[in-house]
């Protein structure tokens, strides 16, 4: 298959698991198709065209022509320039690998991460928040995390791919998506009662089960086994951590537990503040459980790909 149906089809899949829904998404894509054709010539010139079909900034391939024919890939949480050194020296020992794909975004997909953070805003509104209370306290977030990253040396990676002659794809909110509405649908559909429950549910999927005994599997770091759960968000996906101010407009919306993969000091002291309930799943669990999704709707769709294993990342199929 090409990198090119590889690439399209996890933009597709991400689409599909969109928590905003398809026909959201799809209105975004026109109203950005519009924004273009406003464009003056000279800004056309500089303007990221993918975004006309990928609502997804920090989903790229960032090395190849996307003709590049694969059959097996090396897949990791994070794939930077040492970890594509370890392709490189792998491949001198006669392993075959085709391309690197990393979950977390290099290269341009990584200089504009913030560019996918208002899907924050729209889970805000689906869980009862006011979407002009959700957009306002977003907007200095998704700035905060846009000067954040403005500074950082974006294209190491991507050169290192480059020098070694790699194909080099990012695949981070598509991946995110699918966790994100798996999960949720395990929460909608088992409803547990108690914050037990839910790490009970956590832990019958195989990416956390694995965590429990090969790194840090999921933790209380708000509430007790014993508190309520009430109503549980799954909050996976948009980039990185929303605003501080969500737990108020939350917890005032009903929402008794959030479920995430990693949230800073910051956030659950705020958290504390307003009695959410938060269990952390786990960050790189999480990841591999939303890359695993990923992975298996691209091979339902293009067929078996043969997969190497890396940084953090490990295979376990579901179909």
């Amino acid at each position: 298959m090409k990198l090119s149906k590889i690439y399209e089809t996890a933009v597709k899949t991400g689409i599909e698991n969109d928590p905003r829904g398809r026909e959201a998404v799809k209105k975004l894509l026109e109203q950005e198709k519009k924004k273009y054709e406003e464009l003056k010539d000279d800004e056309k010139r500089d303007y990221d065209k993918e975004r006309l079909v990928n609502p997804y900034a920090d989903t790229r391939i960032l090395n190849g022509t996307g003709d590049e024919e694969v059959g097996s890939l090396i897949a990791g949480i994070d794939m930077e320039t040492p970890e594509l050194l370890l392709v490189e020296a792998l491949r001198r020992g006669g392993k075959k690998i085709d391309m690197a794909l990393t979950h977390h975004p290099e290269g341009m997909a990584y200089a504009n991460l913030s560019d996918v953070m208002n899907v924050h805003a729209d889970v805000l509104h689906k869980f009862g928040v006011p979407i002009n209370i959700a957009e306002a306290i977003m907007e200095p977030r998704i700035k905060e995390v846009s000067r954040k990253v403005m500074p950082q040396n974006h294209t190491r990676a991507t050169d290192a791919a480059k020098l070694l002659g790699i194909p080099y794809m990012s695949a981070h909110t598509v991946a995110d998506n699918c966790v994100t509405s798996f999960l949720q649908n395990l929460f909608d559909t088992g409803k547990p009662d108690r914050i037990e429950g839910v790490i009970k549910i956590l832990k019958e999927v195989p990416e956390y089960k694995k965590a429990v005994t090969a790194s840090r599997g999921p933790a209380i770091v708000v509430g007790s086994k014993d508190k309520r759960a009430g109503k549980i968000l799954v909050d996976m996906t948009g980039g990185t951590e929303g605003s501080i101010e969500a737990f108020e407009k939350l917890a005032q919306s009903g929402v008794g537990t959030i479920v995430g993969m990693h949230m800073s000091e910051e956030h659950i002291k705020n958290a504390e503040k307003y009695h959410v309930n938060v269990v952390i799943a786990g960050h790189i669990s999480s990841d591999t459980v939303g890359l695993n999704l990923l992975f298996d709707s691209i091979e339902k769709h293009l067929g078996k790909l043969e997969f190497i294993d890396c940084s953090g990342f490990s295979r376990i199929r579901r179909t």
